[in-house]
């Protein structure tokens, strides 16, 4: 046993061994398998779903028609099966034929079929069991009774009698039809009012096809539904004048589609209408409102619906319920089916998305482009919808049929629906995907062409001046496109699916128009009272071609900001009473309704660049002058001897002080009373990260938040506009509110420094922004000297402080020091004369040489001339060029011309609003955010992104300031003699 037990162990482990070698190499192989497909096998296999591959038929069998399994061959019968296989045996010479199940052999009483089975003549049934089930040894060929009582007729499968179509028996009392018309498996009567000759073309855009379906149904639906009130029947003639696009002629005997409908129609008068609408026949279906011109127009903007909508509060009312009858080709009905889970719009979405459709207010806007491939898979037929509005009145459920507008139906041959409204014919049913119309040769073949409702609108229009929410009866647009099919695989179409939302425009527009034309001319009248105060500045009586240059340039500045004015408002309003409102009162214009307002916003920027460029202009031609009160001390660094006495050389003035005084000049010309990058981080943060810009949607929610699933809609170019112009400005207002009130007061005001810095560098600083107008800062200083140390300059402030000295002002006893200056002609012609040296001068780049030392030596001659000469005249040393001091008048400020014209003397006008800042960017600080608000607009409403209008917002404004900069710089060194090299 021990020995046993050994050998069993040693058998074991060396089979273990073994199967450990044997097996190593199979580990980590791939296993694979060869595709086979049903069409690979012969006709001696099938295909074995369970392996799928090709087996083998067993002796006597043939693949059967489906390719998955076998069947006998002709002539033999099954012996037995067990649901996997088969046995056959051949029949014997006695009974050759086999049964139509197979299981039997069986004599013939007439011919034996291809197939191997007994053949019976027409209007005969082959009958081969008895009353029990038993085989007969002979079949037999029964002949169906035709006629009365009977009137049966052998059924499809021609092995029982039945009773024949109702419309053989009334109308030749038999189941012949005779030398009547045949038609669809029905009989009709020869005298039937539907011509024989039918047209059963449809006519796609590029060819036009005999279609198979129309050629099997159109005569005998037109037929059964004229005769015998077939509802079946006559919901398939509508259907088949829907798939020809609702198109017909006014020719009476047009064996069209829809030529045959409306022949119906008209011979069914008698029957009356259903549901009291007399566009909708008894047993017919609602396809046409009518012919009577105008129609559309009473249908659309008549009565209102019974419901209103709201927005917000108790009584909310968003809801659109919209219901559909569906039924088939054939004309059965199939459903009721509520709209809204994406079956009118084709293409793909998720359900939150899709609902998003039938919220009241929110316009919907979906497209895509779809594989012809996938049509033809997912709509072999198509269905037809017949769409109705659901509201309730209590406990009563009411349908309002929606009218549809289909774009391409011709009438005679033309696109009636795309003409004016008074010409359209309105209609009901609609299809989204026609795949049947367009097989040719038969039913199961690949269409030709097909026809898909490639834009589908639903349009909503307001009541006008409703308070309650009221709008008229909503119209569905349908345009249909033709796709011929070439490769499907590779074709695809664009759909699109939108409801849209309007309102009469016609008094928004004239009030807006009314505005436009009284703020117009309230403008040409300013613009002719600033040219008059024009030419009174540039002392020039003649109106010339300058003059009506100068008004254009001054008109479109203010006709400008009459149309900024006129936008801006327009956009707030809609923005608050559209996100605001209760009951429907306002709606949005649609997107070809604003173009006039994109136009206004054209206009206003073209026009604000302009009125830009010429300030711009103007700023970079400005006349001025320092003046030097500073005299040369009576101590001196040298002596020199004359005529035997000592004399003493006065110290020479210092002339850092005109550099420092033009660098801090050149410092503050694009100085504004914003921060333009604060400003632009601003309205950014607001629209981008707070969520503003929801606020700009086309619907009337005013949540800045909206879900990531959820449907987002347009944006409306009118909200858009309106909510970040209003953000701008209000930024921009603030900003303005802020540096004005607390950071000029509390910290830093540099136009008012300045004013402080002439005074401590005893330099007056003259601006002549006119021939003869223009602005004096008085920078006298009331120490007598600035060229001096430290220590003097800090007493000197510190009797300033404590009123141990006199006052800054041009008067005695005055703090004013700045003033608008309307000098003589006189004046300025001894001006421009001793300024003619400097017009001429050029400032060098480098150290100048000997042969440029003339002109240098003029024009400083020239300069202290000028000096001497404007410091004379301030001093009252020119009885000739004298000037008087004065405030002006209320009205002057506020329309900004002088009522006096300075013949005699010169004119200074008190000014402690510090105007000299108008030939800076600070003075026009109103014009220069106007035209960013402007920019950033228009560059936002053309690329529909915020980020990017602020980018480029940001470079314009850069680009603005270094072009002022640089030939700012460049007037100040030509107009001063001041070294453009000082100025840093």
């Amino acid at each position: 046993m021990a020995t046993e037990t050994l050998l069993v162990q040693i058998c074991r482990l060396a089979l273990m061994l073994f199967v450990t070698i044997e097996l190593r190499p199979l580990r980590g192989q791939h296993v694979i398998v060869s595709l086979q497909r049903p069409s690979d096998c012969s006709v001696e296999q099938f295909f074995d779903i369970s392996s799928l591959s090709c087996e083998n038929c067993g002796p006597n069998q043939r693949r059967s028609t489906t390719g998955l399994g076998c069947e006998c061959q002709t002539g033999y019968r099954v012996i037995t099966t067990d649901g996997a296989s088969i046995t056959c045996l051949q029949c014997p010479t006695t009974k050759p034929a086999v049964t139509e199940d197979g299981f039997a052999c069986i004599r013939c009483p007439e011919s034996v079929s291809d197939a191997g089975m007994c053949k019976c003549p027409q209007g005969t049934v082959l009958v081969e069991r008895g009353v029990q089930g038993n085989y007969l040894d002979e079949a037999k060929c029964e002949l169906c009774n035709g006629s009365d009582p009977a009137f049966s007729v052998p059924n499809i499968n021609g092995d029982r009698c039945e009773r024949c179509q109702a419309s053989f028996i009334n109308t030749t009392s038999s189941c012949v039809c005779g030398r009547n018309i045949l038609a669809g498996g029905l009989c009709f009567h020869s005298e039937v009012k539907i011509p024989s000759n039918v047209n059963p073309t449809v006519s796609f855009a590029e060819l036009t096809v005999q279609s198979a379906w129309f050629l099997k149904n159109l005569y005998s639906s037109a037929a059964a539904c004229l005769v015998f009130s077939n509802l079946t029947a006559c919901q398939a003639l509508g259907n088949m004048c829907v798939m020809n696009m609702h198109s017909f002629t006014s020719v009476t005997n047009d064996a069209a589609a829809c030529g045959l409908f409306n022949t119906v129609f008209r011979s069914t008068a008698a029957l009356g209408s259903t549901q009291d609408i007399s566009y909708w026949r008894a047993n017919l279906p609602w396809i046409y409102y009518g012919d009577q011109p105008g129609l559309a127009v009473r249908v659309l903007q008549t009565d209102p619906l019974p419901v209103g909508f709201s927005f917000k509060g108790s009584g909310k009312n968003t809801d659109i319920k919209l219901l559909a009858a569906v039924y088939n080709a054939r004309g059965e009905f199939l459903r009721w089916e509520k709209i809204g889970g994406g079956n009118l719009q084709l293409c793909p979405d998720t359900a939150t998305r899709l609902k998003a459709a039938y919220a009241f207010g929110t316009t919907y806007q979906q497209s895509c482009d779809l594989s012809v491939a996938e049509l033809l898979r997912a709509y072999p037929e198509p269905l037809f919808y017949d769409v109705f509005m659901e509201f309730s009145k209590g406990e009563d459920r009411r349908l309002l049929p929606l009218p549809t507008l289909v774009l391409n139906q011709q009438y005679n041959g033309r696109l009636i629906n795309q003409e004016n409204m008074k010409n359209w014919y309105l209609t009901r049913r609609m299809f989204l995907v026609d795949t049947l119309s367009g097989r040719e040769k038969s039913l199961s073949s690949v269409p030709k062409v097909i026809r898909v409702a490639s834009s589908i609108k639903i349009r909503f229009q307001l009541v006008a001046g409703t308070q309650e929410g009221q709008v008229f009866p909503p119209l569905m647009s349908v345009s249909y496109r033709d796709v011929l099919i070439i490769n499907p695989n590779t074709q695809t179409i664009s759909v699109s699916f939108a409801v849209d939302y309007e309102m009469d425009q016609n008094e928004a527009r004239m009030k807006t128009d009314t505005a436009l034309g009284v703020m117009g001319g309230v403008a040409v009248l300013y613009s002719l009272l600033k040219t008059v105060s024009w030419k009174r500045r540039i002392a020039s009586p003649l109106v010339d071609i300058e003059t009506m240059l100068k008004f254009l340039l001054i008109y479109a500045g203010d006709l400008a900001n009459v149309f900024f004015v006129i936008t801006v408002g327009t956009g707030l309003y809609m923005l608050i009473f559209y996100k605001a409102q209760h009951f429907v009162s306002v709606l949005l214009p649609l997107p070809a309704q604003e173009e006039r307002f994109v136009t206004y916003i054209g206009c206003a920027f073209a026009l604000k660049t302009i009125q830009l460029l010429h300030k711009l202009v103007l700023q970079l031609s400005v006349d001025m002058f320092f003046i030097d009160w500073e005299r040369p001390r009576s101590k001196g660094s040298r002596t020199i001897q004359a005529t035997g006495e000592p004399k003493r050389d006065p110290s020479p003035v210092s002339i850092w002080r005109t550099y420092f005084v033009a660098n801090e000049w050149n410092e503050i010309q694009t100085i504004r009373k914003i921060s333009p990058t604060f400003q632009i981080l601003a309205v950014l943060f607001l629209l981008e990260v707070v969520g503003f810009s929801n606020l700009a949607l086309r619907d009337p929610w005013s949540t800045l938040e909206r879900p990531s699933q959820a449907y987002i809609p347009p944006y409306s170019l009118i909200l858009r506009y309106g909510l970040a112009a209003t953000l701008w400005l209000c930024i921009g207002l603030l900003q303005v509110i802020f540096f004005t009130v607390i950071h000029e007061r509390f910290v830093e005001d540099k136009i008012r420094q300045f004013v402080d810095l002439c005074s401590i560098s005893n330099i007056s600083v003259l601006l002549l922004s006119h021939r003869c107008f223009g602005y004096y800062i008085h920078g006298r200083s009331v120490h007598g000297h600035a060229d001096t140390n430290m220590e003097e300059m800090n007493i000197n402030l510190k009797r300033e402080a404590e009123s141990l000295c006199g006052q800054r002002g041009l008067l005695p006893n005055t703090d004013i020091q700045t003033f608008q200056i309307a000098i003589t002609n006189r004046l300025r012609l001894q001006f421009d004369r001793i300024r003619e040296p400097l017009s001429r001068r050029h400032g060098p780049s480098r150290l100048v040489d000997a042969s440029s030392a003339n002109p240098f030596e003029q024009s400083t001659r020239a300069y202290n001339t000028m000096n001497r000469f404007l410091g004379s005249v301030i001093d009252h040393a020119h009885k000739d060029m004298d000037y008087i001091v004065k405030d002006k008048l209320m009205l002057e400020r506020v329309i900004g011309m002088e009522f006096l014209e300075p013949n005699d003397k010169s004119i200074f006008y008190n000014d402690e609003s510090h105007s000299f800042s108008d030939v800076l960017f600070y003075g026009n600080e109103a014009t220069l955010l106007v035209f960013d608000t402007l920019f950033f607009c228009v560059v936002d409403l053309g690329s529909q992104s915020f980020v990017l209008a602020a980018v480029l917002t940001y470079v314009q404004q850069t680009v603005f300031r270094l072009i002022r900069n640089a030939l700012g710089r460049r007037n100040l060194a030509n107009k001063t003699l001041v070294d453009e090299r000082f100025l840093i």
